[in-house]
């Protein structure tokens, strides 16, 4: 493993940074600010939800049809292009003054943000690497974690002294002085002459390397796309009605911080573990228990009464979360392989934030008709183990048509 670590530095630090630099537009980096910004533009949690998700919804679509890039342009001058805009966003976060520059800045901090930034990081680990794929991509994904273990008290503290439109001015400054310049120096000697090697030799299923459009007509991507969605909505809600779970339940947000850590942590291991697995055994073995781990977590949330049970809760989803990192990142180019795999990726990405859209707007509505968000943890509870129960039926499937393809006739 170390000297995995040691030969591959570069490009995992890489992508390492680009997930690390993804949390700041991640949902619960922005929830941080949703209190101030809910007063400041005298949103209610549904008006709020409901710019949050048209904002999303947006991203999402541009992802789908910027985030073919990945396969076209070098990451060398990409990511730090990508990097510019996100500060900018950051810059409209501090400076705006009106419910329209609001929702711009908040589109292009999930383009860059959860969109772009995250779809680089693990499109270019299922690319540069093929038989440590699942080790790659956890340790890449990595940054996801840190980000959610270092800043969200800091963040918290930074607000409370110099205002939450300060705070996001030093975002963007951290951004464009700190994030892009080491993006430059990383990516300095791009490693895409070794990846279009390995596009032209990791095939997917059938021998064959899919196209988007195949992809689409194809009856797994179909099968998936609730698995796809169902981990970002509810991650998503969760942590975006952090405010008012507080407020239901009586908890401070000093005392619920130590959640981050929390999520955080089984996040890292159960990654880390999964990217094991993924390497040993293939990741499609991982599908039917993505989603137990979060439905647990989900029962929690309605009838615990003490800020413990916001801590185990998350846990549980951040096992799932940590699951479904190391899944995505290998299950994609083993079955689809790696030539299109930006394109492929955008759409799973794209698919990944139209959830994260949905779900703040869907539950700020139930939120506003009086039904609280830790009451809508069973129904959500009922579905993750409904969907994996399903996922039991696509696994044997799935194997079915990989057998077959391996043994014609």
């Amino acid at each position: 493993m170390w000297t995995f670590l040691r030969d591959n530095r570069r490009w995992l630090l890489t992508g390492l940074l680009l997930t690390f630099g993804s949390s700041f537009g991640q949902t619960w980096f922005i929830s941080l600010f949703a209190g101030e910004i809910r007063a400041e533009f005298d949103l209610s949690d549904g008006g709020w939800g409901a710019i949050y998700t048209l904002a999303t919804l947006s991203s999402a679509a541009l992802l789908v049809g910027r985030g073919a890039l990945a396969d076209t342009m070098p990451l060398s001058r990409l990511a730090p292009i990508v990097a510019i805009l996100f500060s900018v966003a950051a810059v409209g976060m501090a400076l705006g003054h009106s419910i329209w520059i609001l929702g711009l800045s908040v589109f292009l901090l999930r383009f860059c943000g959860q969109g772009m930034f995250s779809h680089i990081a693990m499109t270019a680990m299922g690319r540069w690497f093929v038989a440590t794929r699942g080790r790659a991509v956890s340790i890449a994904a990595l940054g996801h974690s840190l980000g959610e273990v270092i800043l969200p008290l800091p963040v918290v503290l930074l607000i409370g002294a110099i205002g939450w439109r300060l705070s996001w001015g030093v975002t963007a400054a951290v951004i464009l002085v700190v994030v892009m310049p080491l993006l430059v120096v990383l990516l300095a000697n791009d490693r895409e002459p070794q990846g279009r090697a390995e596009r032209d030799v990791t095939a997917g299923l059938s021998g064959r390397h899919w196209t988007r459009s195949e992809v689409l007509r194809h009856w797994l991507f179909i099968a998936l796309l609730p698995l796809i969605l169902t981990p970002g909505f509810i991650g998503t809600v969760v942590f975006f009605h952090q405010v008012h779970v507080s407020e239901i339940k009586g908890w401070s947000l000093a005392a619920m911080a130590p959640g981050y850590p929390a999520y955080a942590g089984a996040t890292v291991a159960m990654m880390l573990i999964a990217g094991r697995v993924a390497d040993a055994v293939g990741p499609e073995r991982m599908l039917p228990f993505v989603l137990v781990p979060m439905g647990l977590g989900c029962l929690l949330l309605g009838p615990s009464e003490s800020v413990y049970g916001w801590f185990a809760a998350l846990a549980l989803l951040g096992i799932t979360q940590g699951i479904g990192g190391a899944l995505w990142g290998t299950l994609l180019p083993r079955v689809y392989g790696t030539r299109h795999l930006g394109s492929i990726r955008a759409l799973v990405t794209a698919a990944m934030v139209l959830s994260t859209a949905i779900g703040p707007g869907v539950t700020g509505l139930l939120i506003d008709r009086g039904i609280d968000f830790p009451d809508q943890g069973f129904a959500m509870a009922v579905w993750c183990f409904v969907l994996s129960a399903a996922m039991v039926v696509v696994l044997r499937r799935l194997r079915y048509e990989g057998s077959a393809a391996a043994h014609p006739g």
